[in-house]
């Protein structure tokens, strides 16, 4: 099971990172200037992406190891919430600390699914599009130290030497 989730969450990982190295001089651009229309959609787009990506992953664990896939009306914020908790078969995913700041690029996306790309306003995005890269290496250090738990707990060794980034 191990060897068939690390692979799914290294695709997903290197997804991810593909997305993080798209957009790095329009995010530096709008730290000293406003970000035009067309800047703002495409980096509403990538935080849906970011965030759609860390989702998939959850998913992943959720149904590899709590054998429990994601359901119901509110599930995309009971599978965030999920992550942050230990069960009886596994150590908690992600801190408490990530998973509040997680929840930022949630409701972002949500609102992103349900509005018009006019509706977006860039001093509400700006938190966000500059905490991605910080958050995203916090969610890689998060995930090695789970997997290295439960592989430690299942008997297995835990991941040595691997480059997810």
């Amino acid at each position: 099971m191990w060897d068939k989730l690390k692979k799914q969450i290294r695709v997903e990982w290197e997804m991810l990172n593909l997305l993080m190295n798209r957009h790095p001089a329009l995010i530096e651009k709008c730290r000293t200037q406003a970000p035009s229309d067309v800047e703002i959609d495409a980096l509403a787009a990538f935080l849906h992406g970011f965030y759609t990506g860390v989702e998939n992953i959850f998913k992943r664990v959720s149904v590899a190891v709590d054998n429990d896939p994601p359901r119901g009306e509110a599930w995309h914020s009971s599978l965030l919430n999920r992550m942050a908790c230990a069960t009886q078969g596994r150590p908690a995913v992600i801190s408490e600390d990530l998973r509040k700041s997680l929840k930022g690029y949630l409701d972002f996306r949500h609102m992103f699914r349900h509005a018009y790309t006019v509706e977006l306003q860039w001093r509400r995005m700006a938190p966000l599009v500059f905490q991605a890269q910080s958050d995203f290496h916090r969610l890689e250090t998060e995930l090695r130290q789970f997997l290295s738990k439960i592989e430690a707990a299942d008997g297995g060794a835990p991941l040595q030497g691997e480059s997810s980034s």
